[in-house]
């Protein structure tokens, strides 16, 4: 049976979002996005409305609510900045959801329970200089010694580089094994020979932060590889599966940024003795805004809904991740070109949506590495194999 109908809890979740977005956000993003500076404050309002747990049972500090309310609380984020949907996208997405699916209870009583309390910043780390859709060619590495790992590398383009708490950072234990030979581990800021530096002059998301790490002989206990040796690149790919859903689920929420913004103007704005929305050619770019709103949301709930009930959907969360951030670069674009030459400018917000709608088709997979996967599922070429564990489907019941 399919219901396309949201709960009250749901369309409660997504008006309080909004308003906090509205209080929060709007007032202040266009200085943030000029500074490049991200406000930490954010997190602790976040954490006050319980939204950095939004999905995490309420057993381990969340809220409970199911997968596709991840998806409304990303949406609204982003339509206020891509920054603060990504916050939450590596956060909750691919660092805590992660743990809840990988995690022994102690790692996720250490580490998922003040993850999902807002009161720990988790992030990710898988990215390398020369290591990106090469998952790979990673150099990091973590040899045993006695009861530690020592990790010796650098990891790029890390969201939340110079403010997380926790960190997923992947390296080789078994360099010999290729992509078998990566190992997954729960490394703190604290530990000694860590540190981090950011990285500047971003096309867009300046209002995030997004820096380098490095590891010094960095002493890890051997209490915090997550799963078993050489499982690190399948816990990444799931990891990914859980942040492309809300890098997915953020992109809708770009669209419908683009879309009010433009709708607003084309009321206002008036050329040839009439408001702009009556030109047809207006129009036509307007129509495509929707169609890709309503094309993109089917999509990601959809992917919600197949984790809402415990089954793989790494095929459908790459098509809705691909699909979701074409459409919302289409549609900052189509949003710049309705405003004309004050889209061209800081004035209007529809410049910052183009210049942050870029990031979404490069990181999580290019857009290129997602046309590969689907031709590829649609060939026969490739397959999703049952993994060791699963993320937990949801039940109200047990939450």
């Amino acid at each position: 049976m399919m219901n396309f109908d949201f709960t009250p809890e749901q369309e409660m979740l997504r008006q309080t979002v909004r308003k906090f977005v509205d209080k929060e956000i709007m007032p202040y993003i266009k200085e943030w996005d000029e500074r490049g500076e991200f406000d930490r404050n954010i997190f602790k309002r976040l954490a006050e409305l319980n939204l950095m747990g939004v999905c995490i049972p309420e057993k381990y500090g969340g809220m409970g609510m199911d997968y596709n309310s991840l998806a409304i609380v990303c949406e609204e984020l982003e339509r206020g900045d891509t920054a603060f949907r990504t916050a939450v996208s590596v956060h909750t997405g691919l660092n805590s959801l992660t743990l809840l699916q990988w995690g022994t209870e102690e790692q996720k009583q250490k580490y998922l329970v003040p993850q999902a309390r807002g009161e720990k910043i988790g992030a990710f780390g898988l990215t390398e200089p020369n290591a990106g859709s090469d998952v790979a060619s990673i150099q990091t590495t973590a040899v045993r010694d006695g009861d530690d790992y020592i990790l010796n590398g650098q990891k790029t383009w890390i969201s939340l580089a110079d403010i997380a708490d926790h960190f997923l950072v992947f390296a080789y234990t078994d360099k010999s094994k290729k992509h078998r030979g990566i190992s997954a581990f729960i490394v703190e800021r604290t530990m000694p020979g860590f540190s981090s530096r950011p990285i500047k002059g971003k096309l867009g998301i300046r209002s995030g932060n997004t820096g380098e790490l490095f590891f010094d002989n960095v002493r890890v206990p051997k209490e915090n590889l997550l799963g078993e040796e050489g499982e690190g690149f399948k816990i990444a790919m799931s990891a990914l599966d859980n942040g492309r859903f809300t890098v997915a689920a953020g992109a809708v929420g770009l669209i419908m940024a683009c879309l009010e913004a433009s709708v607003k103007y084309c009321h206002e704005r008036k050329t040839f003795g009439k408001e702009i929305g009556r030109h047809q050619l207006v129009q036509q770019m307007i129509a495509r805004m929707e169609a890709g709103l309503q094309i993109s949301r089917l999509l990601v709930y959809k992917v919600g809904f197949l984790k809402n009930e415990g089954r793989r959907c790494t095929r459908e969360t790459s098509l809705a991740k691909w699909i979701a951030c074409d459409y919302a670069n289409q549609a900052a674009d189509d949003a710049v070109q309705i405003h004309g030459a004050y889209g061209y400018s800081n004035e209007y917000p529809v410049e910052r949506y183009l210049r942050n709608s870029k990031a979404p088709v490069i990181y999580e997979g290019t857009r290129e590495i997602h046309t590969i996967m689907q031709a590829e599922y649609v060939l026969g070429y490739r397959q999703d194999k049952p993994l060791r564990k699963t993320l937990p489907a949801w039940r109200p019941a047990e939450n």
